[in-house]
């Protein structure tokens, strides 16, 4: 066990305690505890961390995940509702208070973003392209906008040039990259 005051003890000391779980606050002087958790990966993958904080904001949240944290709590959980965090983050979860998880949530439903490339795209084949994108099949595009297979075809042939790609899968990767 452990208690450190700074991420940069927390470097130094952290990886010659063998800790199994680390709770890790964002606002450490000096080093941030983000960047403290970056660098505690590289030295201790096998640690769990768990950052417990006053931070709510989704910029901070999603960088502490990014950067290695297996959990988030905010500080004021209460006591017992911590240590079973605490256990079961040793056990395998990803302990989260329940308003981060409600924004993780929401953050993986947000509708994929369109590239650029897909500008240059008017508004009949962006139509085509994301049915295209939902699974439809060619005449399932073509009963759903009230056209033909044919112009449907045209329509793909035009997509697939402008994007400058050679099928249906190259198409929506490009349009819709995650």
């Amino acid at each position: 066990m452990a208690s450190c005051a700074s991420g940069e003890e927390a470097l130094e000391r952290l990886p010659k305690a063998q800790v199994d779980v680390a709770l890790m606050d964002i606002g450490l002087p000096g080093m941030s505890g983000i960047e403290c958790i970056r660098a505690l990966k590289v030295e201790i993958p096998q640690t769990q961390i768990m950052m417990l904080t006053v931070f709510e904001d989704d910029e901070r949240i999603f960088q502490s995940l990014a950067a290695g944290a297996t959990g988030y709590l905010i500080k004021k959980t209460p006591p017992a509702k911590l240590l079973e965090a605490i256990t079961d983050l040793h056990a395998g979860g990803s302990p989260m208070s329940n308003q981060i998880a409600r924004r993780l949530v929401r953050e993986f439903q947000k509708p994929a973003e369109s590239s650029p490339e897909t500008e240059s795209l008017s508004p009949r084949e962006s139509e085509v392209l994301h049915l295209l994108a939902k699974g439809f099949l060619y005449k399932e595009i073509a009963a759903h906008l009230f056209l033909s297979k044919h112009t449907v075809r045209t329509h793909l042939r035009n997509i697939y040039e402008k994007l400058q790609v050679r099928s249906r899968t190259e198409a929506v990767m490009k349009a819709f990259p995650r």
